[in-house]
Protein backbone atom coordinates (compact mmCIF):
# COMPACT_ATOMS: atom_id res chain seq x y z
CA UNK A 1 0.00 0.00 0.00
CA UNK A 2 1.15 3.24 -0.64
CA UNK A 3 1.49 5.87 2.44
CA UNK A 4 -1.52 8.54 2.09
CA UNK A 5 -0.48 11.84 3.48
CA UNK A 6 -3.72 14.64 3.03
CA UNK A 7 -2.68 18.39 4.22
CA UNK A 8 -4.37 21.58 4.02
CA UNK A 9 -1.03 23.33 4.93
CA UNK A 10 -1.47 23.59 8.42
CA UNK A 11 -1.59 20.09 9.30
CA UNK A 12 -1.18 16.50 7.99
CA UNK A 13 -3.12 13.25 7.75
CA UNK A 14 -0.72 9.90 8.05
CA UNK A 15 -1.38 6.75 8.62
CA UNK A 16 -1.09 6.28 12.42
CA UNK A 17 1.65 4.06 13.40
CA UNK A 18 3.12 1.95 16.57
CA UNK A 19 6.59 4.11 16.85
CA UNK A 20 3.28 6.72 17.72
CA UNK A 21 2.19 5.13 20.81
CA UNK A 22 4.44 6.65 22.88
CA UNK A 23 3.13 10.21 22.18
CA UNK A 24 -0.34 9.19 22.28
CA UNK A 25 0.60 7.64 25.71
CA UNK A 26 1.89 11.22 26.57
CA UNK A 27 -1.12 12.85 25.27
CA UNK A 28 -3.93 10.97 26.17
CA UNK A 29 -5.98 12.75 28.82
CA UNK A 30 -9.32 12.32 30.74
CA UNK A 31 -11.50 13.90 28.41
CA UNK A 32 -10.08 11.51 25.59
CA UNK A 33 -10.47 8.92 28.02
CA UNK A 34 -13.55 9.19 28.08
CA UNK A 35 -15.08 10.74 24.92
CA UNK A 36 -12.75 8.19 22.51
CA UNK A 37 -11.07 5.38 24.41
CA UNK A 38 -13.24 4.33 26.64
CA UNK A 39 -10.64 3.44 28.99
CA UNK A 40 -6.72 4.71 29.70
CA UNK A 41 -4.32 3.24 27.60
CA UNK A 42 -1.61 0.67 28.24
CA UNK A 43 1.86 0.74 25.88
CA UNK A 44 0.85 -2.52 24.82
CA UNK A 45 -2.60 -2.09 23.93
CA UNK A 46 -2.03 1.02 22.39
CA UNK A 47 0.61 -0.47 19.74
CA UNK A 48 -1.47 -3.61 19.79
CA UNK A 49 -4.26 -1.27 18.08
CA UNK A 50 -1.65 0.90 16.04
CA UNK A 51 -0.13 -2.51 14.78
CA UNK A 52 -4.00 -3.28 13.94
CA UNK A 53 -4.38 0.04 12.23
CA UNK A 54 -1.58 -0.47 9.81
CA UNK A 55 -3.03 -3.74 8.77
CA UNK A 56 -6.02 -2.10 8.28
CA UNK A 57 -4.53 -0.17 5.87
CA UNK A 58 -2.38 -2.41 4.32
CA UNK A 59 -5.22 -4.91 3.48
CA UNK A 60 -7.92 -2.35 2.67
CA UNK A 61 -9.89 -2.94 5.75
CA UNK A 62 -12.82 -0.23 6.18
CA UNK A 63 -10.78 1.56 8.95
CA UNK A 64 -8.38 4.06 8.05
CA UNK A 65 -6.99 5.76 11.09
CA UNK A 66 -5.03 8.57 10.95
CA UNK A 67 -2.65 10.64 12.81
CA UNK A 68 -3.29 14.55 12.93
CA UNK A 69 0.33 15.83 12.45
CA UNK A 70 1.42 19.16 12.95
CA UNK A 71 4.54 21.42 12.41
CA UNK A 72 7.54 20.68 9.81
CA UNK A 73 8.73 17.85 12.22
CA UNK A 74 4.81 16.81 12.10
CA UNK A 75 4.13 16.61 15.89
CA UNK A 76 1.28 14.02 16.64
CA UNK A 77 -1.66 16.19 18.40
CA UNK A 78 -4.53 13.43 17.65
CA UNK A 79 -6.01 10.93 15.85
CA UNK A 80 -9.07 10.89 13.33
CA UNK A 81 -10.28 7.73 11.74
CA UNK A 82 -12.50 7.03 9.59
CA UNK A 83 -14.72 3.58 9.33
CA UNK A 84 -16.25 2.52 6.25
CA UNK A 85 -18.38 -0.32 8.16
CA UNK A 86 -19.54 -0.53 10.85
CA UNK A 87 -23.08 -1.63 12.81
CA UNK A 88 -25.38 0.93 12.40
CA UNK A 89 -24.51 2.64 8.78
CA UNK A 90 -26.29 2.69 5.65
CA UNK A 91 -24.47 1.64 2.64
CA UNK A 92 -22.17 4.58 1.55
CA UNK A 93 -21.97 6.12 4.99
CA UNK A 94 -18.51 6.57 6.67
CA UNK A 95 -18.24 6.84 10.47
CA UNK A 96 -15.66 9.68 11.89
CA UNK A 97 -13.71 10.16 15.25
CA UNK A 98 -11.65 12.40 16.61
CA UNK A 99 -9.55 13.21 19.17
CA UNK A 100 -6.81 16.06 19.73
CA UNK A 101 -4.40 16.24 23.01
CA UNK A 102 -4.51 18.95 25.64
CA UNK A 103 -1.62 20.99 24.20
CA UNK A 104 -3.66 21.26 20.50
CA UNK A 105 -7.24 22.09 21.35
CA UNK A 106 -8.70 25.47 20.53
CA UNK A 107 -6.85 25.78 17.89
CA UNK A 108 -9.42 24.34 15.24
CA UNK A 109 -7.14 21.42 14.46
CA UNK A 110 -10.04 18.98 14.87
CA UNK A 111 -12.07 20.53 12.10
CA UNK A 112 -9.36 20.78 9.87
CA UNK A 113 -8.73 16.99 10.60
CA UNK A 114 -12.42 16.10 9.90
CA UNK A 115 -12.13 17.84 6.45
CA UNK A 116 -9.23 16.65 5.22
CA UNK A 117 -10.41 12.64 6.74
CA UNK A 118 -14.19 13.17 4.92
CA UNK A 119 -12.37 14.80 1.48
CA UNK A 120 -10.74 11.24 1.85
CA UNK A 121 -14.00 9.27 2.15
CA UNK A 122 -15.16 10.99 -0.46
CA UNK A 123 -12.47 9.98 -2.82
CA UNK A 124 -12.92 6.19 -1.15
CA UNK A 125 -16.74 6.08 -2.42
CA UNK A 126 -17.63 7.12 0.85
CA UNK A 127 -21.54 9.04 0.35
CA UNK A 128 -22.69 10.56 3.58
CA UNK A 129 -19.90 10.99 6.39
CA UNK A 130 -21.36 10.55 9.78
CA UNK A 131 -20.53 12.19 13.90
CA UNK A 132 -21.67 9.94 16.02
CA UNK A 133 -21.34 12.60 19.31
CA UNK A 134 -22.42 11.82 23.27
CA UNK A 135 -24.84 14.87 23.78
CA UNK A 136 -22.70 16.15 26.80
CA UNK A 137 -19.51 16.54 24.24
CA UNK A 138 -19.79 20.03 23.46
CA UNK A 139 -16.63 20.41 22.33
CA UNK A 140 -16.46 17.82 19.64
CA UNK A 141 -20.46 19.19 18.91
CA UNK A 142 -18.83 21.82 17.85
CA UNK A 143 -16.48 20.68 15.61
CA UNK A 144 -19.49 18.64 13.50
CA UNK A 145 -21.07 21.85 13.21
CA UNK A 146 -17.83 23.86 12.23
CA UNK A 147 -16.94 21.29 9.53
CA UNK A 148 -20.60 21.75 7.88
CA UNK A 149 -22.45 18.65 9.64
CA UNK A 150 -26.12 18.82 9.98
CA UNK A 151 -28.17 17.22 13.08
CA UNK A 152 -28.76 13.73 11.71
CA UNK A 153 -31.25 10.83 12.45
CA UNK A 154 -29.66 7.75 14.84
CA UNK A 155 -31.27 4.61 13.03
CA UNK A 156 -33.64 2.57 15.25
CA UNK A 157 -31.92 -0.10 17.25
CA UNK A 158 -29.47 1.61 18.82
CA UNK A 159 -30.80 2.34 21.69
CA UNK A 160 -27.74 1.52 24.62
CA UNK A 161 -25.96 3.85 24.25
CA UNK A 162 -27.56 7.64 23.36
CA UNK A 163 -25.49 9.63 20.47
CA UNK A 164 -26.51 12.69 18.47
CA UNK A 165 -25.58 12.03 15.50
CA UNK A 166 -24.19 14.62 12.56
CA UNK A 167 -24.09 14.23 8.98
CA UNK A 168 -22.52 15.77 5.96
CA UNK A 169 -23.15 14.78 2.46
CA UNK A 170 -20.18 14.29 0.90
CA UNK A 171 -21.90 14.25 -3.36
CA UNK A 172 -21.85 17.79 -2.63
CA UNK A 173 -19.05 18.74 -0.93
CA UNK A 174 -16.23 20.61 -2.77
CA UNK A 175 -13.24 18.42 -4.07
Amino acid sequence: MHEVRLSDGTITLSPLRPEDAAAHLAGEDELLVRWLNGGPGTREGVEAYFRHCREQWDTGGPLRAFGIRVGSDETLAGTVDLRFAEEGLAPGQVNVAYGLYPAWQGRGLATRAVLLASHYAATEGGKEVVIQVDPENHASVAVARRAGFSPGEQPPGNDDTRFDWYVRDLRDAPQ
